[in-house]
Formats: C-alpha cells, structure tokens, sequence
C-alpha cells in the first residue's frame, strides 16, 4: 500500500495498523522477490509508494551495508512510523523517508541503480503509465525498475463457490474495476514495460501460505485479510450467500473458518521487472 491507498479503511493510523498486522503473510514472499532481483551491494535504490517501510527495510538489507534505500510516500505518519521501524531493525542508516508522489517524483533523472514498488504504482486504477513513467526516468541506464503486487489467493477452503462469488463482487475486482480496459490489469505490466521500451522484462509469482494450527501473530493477520479483501462485498449476495459468508467470516461466529483444524490458506504476489535500456 502506497501513495494510492495511503488512507484506506479509517485513515493512517488504520492503515499503518493494517499494513504491520499483515505483515508476517507477505514477509516470506517479499523476501523472495527481493532475492529474485539480484541487486547489486552497495547500490542506490527507491521504493516508490513504501507505507511504513517494511519491504523498504528488506531492500536496505539486500543492498548492503554500502548500499541506500529511500522509500517515498505522501503520508507523513506513514513515514515517520517507517523510520521508527528502521531505527528498530538497524537499518537507519541507510534507509531514508521522503515525502513525495510517486506520478512527481522529487528526483533528477538517473538518481537510482533501481526502483521499487509495491502495491502502490501497479495498483493504480487509471493509466498507471505516469508513475511507471517517473520510476524509469529517476533509475539510470541498465538499471531495474521493478512492480511488486498481490495477484490471488484462496482464503476460504472448502467454500469454493461462495469465494468464486465473492472474487466476482467490485471488492473482489479490486483494483479492477467493471469497464476498466484489459490493458490497465497489473497482469498486463509486461506490456507496460514493453511500450516504455524497458528491456530483459521478466515475470515471475511467488506463494505463500498458512495452516493450522495458527499463532496468534498469523491468526491476527488473516483475520485482517479477510475483512479487507471483500469489503462491502456482501451487497452484491444473495441472502443465502450472505447468511454463509457471515457465518465463516465474522470472529464471533461458531463457525468462524480461521477456528477450524484444517483451515489451509494460499496467496500470490507477481512481480514484473525490467533495465531502463542504455
């Protein structure tokens, strides 16, 4: 979550709870994406849309003790938590907050040896090309840019129907919207990459999982998950559909899905790179 949903479900402080609760999910994944892109030690790097700067301070660490990592969000409170962590994680020195929006960046051009985002700058509802635009202009010739986003996941086993009917709802298109053109889909980034004449793109998804029993860290955060994944969702049910979500998804419920002994969830993050071309 970045610059684009800097203040979803309450606020800041709602989201900066939201993006640390749900942290250990992706946590595994992120790491993994980060090892994928090779990046140099000692190199200079962006995250673009950095929240409060957990994947920033995986990229710190990746880069080395030489290495700088600035992440760059429009919410101060944000920022501020992230230097927080940092300071906590010993990466403060060479991980920095800016203020800034990811469409403007306040960077001359070939600042950075690569460019990062995550959830922020592939999720954008509109032409996602600006942001892109700024993120290959700031990075210097043969350096990465690179796109980071949740992509599926199975979070209710056993109901396959209800989930298919839940996916379907505008919260379960989300960040596709009904009308939005094919070609505005994160999945089609590569073709992004391609018209911005970004060269050796890749693609690749990484999964990650949970099971019982869960610690109470994991169960927290797909408690979390679930309430954010399908807000407002229930609308767009049928009565009995409605009755049945309830049932599995409310804490409070008997038959809440995260109590039962085999619960067994999956997600994916794709991620899409490429060099800015000499």
């Amino acid at each position: 979550m970045g610059n684009e949903t800097a203040s979803p479900h309450g606020g800041d402080d709602e989201c900066r709870r939201l993006l640390e609760v749900t942290h250990p999910l992706r946590e595994g994944i992120i790491r993994d994406a980060v090892a994928a892109l090779r990046l140099p030690a000692g190199s200079r790097g962006l995250d673009a849309g950095c929240g409060v700067g957990l994947p920033a301070i995986t990229l710190a660490e990746a880069v080395g003790p030489e290495g700088r990592v600035v992440g760059l969000d429009l919410s101060a409170p944000l920022l501020a938590r992230g230097e927080e962590l940092a300071r906590d994680a010993g990466s403060a020195e060479r991980l920095s907050f800016q203020r800034g929006d990811v469409n403007d960046l306040p960077f001359d051009d070939d600042t950075f040896d690569w460019a990062w985002s995550a959830d922020c700058v592939g999720y954008y509802r509109e032409a996602p090309f600006p942001a892109l635009r700024e993120l290959v202009r700031v990075v210097k010739p043969r350096g990465t840019v690179a796109l980071l986003a949740w992509s599926s996941e199975q979070l209710l086993p056993g109901y396959p129907a209800l989930e298919a009917r839940l996916k379907a709802t505008a919260a379960g298109l989300a960040p596709f919207t009904r009308g939005m053109s094919p070609s505005r889909h994160f999945s089609r980034a590569l073709e992004w990459f391609r018209e911005l004449g970004l060269e050796e793109t890749r693609a690749r998804t990484f999964a990650g999982d949970a099971y019982a029993p869960l610690g109470d860290e994991l169960r927290e955060a797909l408690t979390a998950l679930v309430e954010m994944r399908w807000p407002g969702a229930e609308e767009e049910l049928t009565a009995e559909e409605r009755a049945e979500f309830q049932r599995l998804t409310e804490p409070a419920s008997p038959d809440f899905i995260l109590n039962d002994p085999s619960y067994y969830a999956f997600f994916t993050y794709s991620m899409f790179w490429g060099n800015v071309p000499a």
